[in-house]
């Protein structure tokens, strides 16, 4: 289903990946604390025809040591115009995505006396961004609370609107549910997360609404999907996707929060599934999602059938940690030292093409700092393989049969 076009190496390992929502552009968090922008292989055009396999190129946009010990999460805003990262110093920072240079940061809430490490952070709406940390804080921060003279400037609230506790454990994964037809808006004020062994939603508002009950596996990546068959009663043909710690995919209607409504078997080897995304229409027949695993494969699952349909290969030793598909359909992948940018398969393909790639430091932030901090990087990176060591050893209840997985050539 999918061919590598081209293979990024890092220069540290891989902690985030974010991309733009409207240009074929990829920020990069890594354990060393740097944050780099590249440009992907142009899309192709009439006159421009699709690259063939292994011979795309990536171009560095901008790179800069953005966090001291490692950068943990990234995120575009809305329009795309701006990326937020956080780091395990406890920082968040607001930068133009063009040159990445910083316009506002802000350091994450205390938890007591003791500094709270970032989990996760994204951008709800223009209006509000959404932080998780390790100690299971969700803060809001209001990102029109201007503390600069000028009107045009980026900002973020010095303090959060609101903070919220949706689980005892630190927030693995958040997947903001659609608005409603009433909204003026038209952008999400509800959100589903996972954190621990449970799932909850949350409203901007009204704070937490639903916590499910305790799962007995841990729950690392979720997603919304729409547009499903219905199967009578009151379902809409709306659920959420939420990938476990052996293996599982469960559904849940939206709405109906107090049990899943039902199981794919991704892994019968019980390898954790720790990123979830939506396949573009177009690509692949029916509703499909991309599994990111912790064994470095890629499997693509089609709902309605409920089992894998294809799987590539990311990496031979680390997992997938970044997944996603950028503004042309083309897949992207990241996990351990390397992001492969994946597009669809030519018809009569079947290995893979030598790898090309190029890049080029065009410009660094002018808030760089050249301290080294290895010693710190390497600490942080190790507690990141711990916590993702600690997920496989939760194992849930599986109660269905393996499914089938078909076999595609080239695609290991």
């Amino acid at each position: 289903m999918f061919d590598t076009i081209c293979t990024l190496p890092l220069p540290s390992d891989l902690f985030a990946q974010a991309l733009h929502p409207t240009l074929p552009l990829l920020a990069a968090g890594l354990a060393s604390g740097h944050v780099q922008a590249y440009r992907l292989p142009a899309l192709s055009s009439p006159t421009s025809p699709p690259p063939t396999k292994g011979c795309g190129t990536i171009d560095t946009s901008w790179s800069t040591k953005r966090h001291k010990g490692s950068c943990r999460s990234l995120a575009f805003s809305c329009d795309g115009a701006v990326l937020f990262s956080a780091g395990s110093d406890g920082i968040v920072k607001a930068a133009k995505a063009e040159t990445g240079r910083v316009e506002a940061k802000v350091r994450v809430p205390l938890r007591g006396s003791a500094a709270d490490a970032p989990a996760l952070i994204h951008a709800l709406s223009p209006q509000t961004l959404l932080l998780a940390t390790d100690a299971a804080a969700l803060h809001l921060y209001d990102l029109r609370a201007s503390t600069r003279a000028d009107a045009g400037a980026l900002s973020i609230s010095s303090k959060p609107q609101a903070t919220f506790y949706p689980h005892d454990d630190y927030v693995s994964s958040l997947a903001p549910l659609p608005p409603t037809d009433a909204s003026t808006s038209g952008y999400s004020k509800q959100w589903v997360t996972t954190g621990g062994t449970t799932l909850a939603v949350t409203d901007l508002r009204r704070g937490v609404l639903v916590k499910s009950e305790d799962q007995e596996e841990e729950l690392l990546s979720s997603i919304f999907v729409g547009g499903l068959g219905k199967r009578g009663g009151r379902s809409k043909g709306e659920k959420v996707l939420v990938g476990g710690g052996s293996g599982v995919l469960t559904l849940w209607e939206k709405g109906r929060w107090d049990d899943q409504d039902g199981r794919i078997i991704v892994d019968s080897g019980k390898e954790s599934l720790d990123v979830l995304r939506s396949v573009p229409e177009g690509i692949g027949e029916g509703k499909l999602v991309a599994v990111g695993m912790g064994d470095g494969r890629v499997k693509i699952v089609r709902l309605g059938m409920n089992k894998v349909v294809a799987e590539v290969r990311h990496d031979e030793v680390d997992g997938v940690l970044g997944l996603g598909f950028e503004v042309g359909g083309r897949m992207v992948s990241g996990g351990g030292q390397v992001v492969k940018v994946w597009q669809m398969a030519m018809e009569g393909d079947d290995e893979e093409g030598e790898v090309g790639m190029k890049r080029g430091l065009e410009s660094d932030s002018e808030d760089d700092d050249e301290e080294e901090e290895g010693e710190e990087s390497r600490e942080e990176e190790e507690q990141v393989k711990k916590r993702r060591k600690k997920r496989k050893r939760v194992k849930g209840k599986d109660t269905n049969g393996g499914h089938h997985v078909m076999a595609f050539k080239g695609m290991d």
